[in-house]
């Protein structure tokens, strides 16, 4: 498949198709989530075959990507999503002032990298594609390797969508291949204006510097890196400590940890009752039975960075689950000083998998500098009794420098899709800590502000005409109106 060809149908396309109204691009989605759940069987059992997640995970994750369809379809029904803002002329000020009218627009056509752990909800017709195709740009797919015959079928349905909703019939496309060429190829291509990426940190740099360097740089929404934190406060630990177990080894060990945010970083002050946590901690971790993970490479390289991780001097094996089969990942639980994790910046590194790392600090103050020492995350989480909050405000403000979202007594590894959510974080999390790739948020990643200056109403946008014909929340001389 030659690139430059999707390419420029894409760009041909986006030409017609950011002129569809709202409603009936949001038919398109909705038309788009219905085609999906029609063969929602087929595809459960294609991803089973090529993921090893079981049926009851991939049936919800097919839901929450047929959900998220209708969220955005929902959002661009109603429309004021576009942020469409009023100044009226004042001529008979000095200078005299013109009519000025702005609102976002789609920039062009969108490249989405499918995701490994995440073949629904982060893939083909994930949120990258739902937010590009909400926004009104056109997409490029390029399928994930480890999962291609499940990324075929779910572009099959969305083709059919294609032509049932009366789309130009490249409004969305699919192209695979093994390695960085084809990836690169799309990055670069003159047409392309975004890329949207879920992954790891060197696939997501890689694309970076890719559209850096072009003769027109682009924007590269890439969520890649994040250890997600999680601060055990002492009373918490003293009054909590046996439920507080049961909950996190269920959060490490959720999906085999093939989660972005897997909480691989546990810290707590020295104490009688850490150590009787982290015992806990261990041992539910430990009665968690080894399961298969995504595909070879991913348990081969968190073999790797386990057997690495454990042999950095100072960690201690706190408890494993058995030994695992074939392809089967080895859920555990190791600790350490806040000494040895500030000189080690290999601890740092986040370890894809059932992993987590315990440090554990002598005072407050060691506390805070591991984490003012900590990169940009995805997620940071205080438990802690109201006691706790009250006493340690000082160290839950650092906190909230870290992270996109901030938890309080509750695991990270839920993602809510709505449009509260902000699932994004200062780099290396993402290259974009502005921007969100879960909720409707993740739509502004695809347009760009336009302002009209002394436009006549006719030639105006519905968004800003003055009658208001889409009946959206508009700001008018610094005034929120419908």
């Amino acid at each position: 498949m030659q690139i430059d060809d999707v390419m420029q149908r894409s760009a041909q396309a986006f030409a017609q198709y950011k002129e569809v109204t709202p409603s009936v691009r949001a038919a398109f989605l909705e038309t788009i989530a219905s085609e999906i759940a029609l063969v929602r069987d087929t595809l459960v059992e294609a991803a089973q075959a090529e993921t090893n997640l079981p049926a009851a995970r991939l049936n919800g994750e097919i839901t929450r990507t047929t959900s998220q369809l209708q969220l955005f379809a929902n959002l661009i029904k109603e429309g004021s999503w576009v942020e469409a803002v009023i100044d009226t002329a004042k001529p008979d000020s000095t200078p005299a002032k013109p009519d000025l009218r702005r609102m976002l627009v789609p920039a062009g056509p969108v490249v989405v990298f499918g995701a490994s752990n995440f073949p629904f909800a982060f893939s083909t017709a994930g949120g990258d594609t739902a937010s590009a195709l909400a926004a009104g740009a056109t997409v490029v797919v390029k399928g994930h390797p480890a999962h291609p015959r499940t990324s075929l079928l779910v572009f099959e349905a969305m083709q059919k969508a294609i032509t049932k909703s009366g789309m130009p019939e490249f409004t969305v496309q699919h192209v695979t291949g093994e390695g960085n060429a084809v990836g690169k190829a799309l990055v670069v291509h003159p047409q392309t204006t975004g890329v949207g990426f879920t992954g790891s940190l060197q696939g997501g740099k890689a694309l970076l510097s890719y559209a850096a360097a072009r003769e027109v740089p682009i924007p590269v929404f890439a969520e890649m890196s994040s250890i997600n934190p999680v601060v055990f406060y002492p009373d918490a630990l003293a009054t909590q400590a046996e439920q507080l177990a049961q909950t996190f080894a269920g959060s490490v060990t959720l999906g085999m940890g093939q989660f972005c945010t897997n909480p691989g970083l546990l810290i707590g002050l020295k104490s009688a009752a850490l150590d009787n946590f982290a015992g806990l901690l261990g041992n539910a971790i430990a009665a968690v039975a080894p399961q298969k993970m995504l595909h070879k490479g991913i348990c081969e390289s968190y073999g790797k960075g386990r057997t690495h991780m454990l042999a950095q001097q100072d960690v201690v094996l706190v408890n494993e689950s058995a030994a695992p089969a074939d392809m089967e990942a080895w859920p555990a639980l190791a600790r350490t000083t806040a000494k040895t994790f500030l000189a080690n910046p290999h601890l740092k590194e986040e370890l894809f998998g059932p992993f987590s790392l315990l440090v554990v600090c002598e005072d407050k103050a060691e506390l805070l500098a591991v984490l003012k020492s900590l990169h940009g995350q995805l997620t940071t989480t205080i438990v802690g009794t109201a006691a706790d909050t009250a006493q340690w405000k000082d160290v839950i403000a650092v906190q909230s420098t870290l992270a996109g979202r901030v938890i309080l007594n509750n695991p990270p590894t839920g993602v809510e899709v709505c449009a509260a959510m902000v699932h994004g974080g200062p780099f290396p999390a993402t290259t974009d800590q502005r921007f969100t790739s879960v909720g409707t948020g993740a739509i502004r990643r695809w347009v760009r502000p336009v302002c009209y200056q002394n436009f006549p109403d006719d030639m105006l946008p519905d968004a800003l005409k003055a009658a208001n014909p889409l009946g959206i929340w508009r700001q008018i001389d610094n005034q929120f109106t419908r």
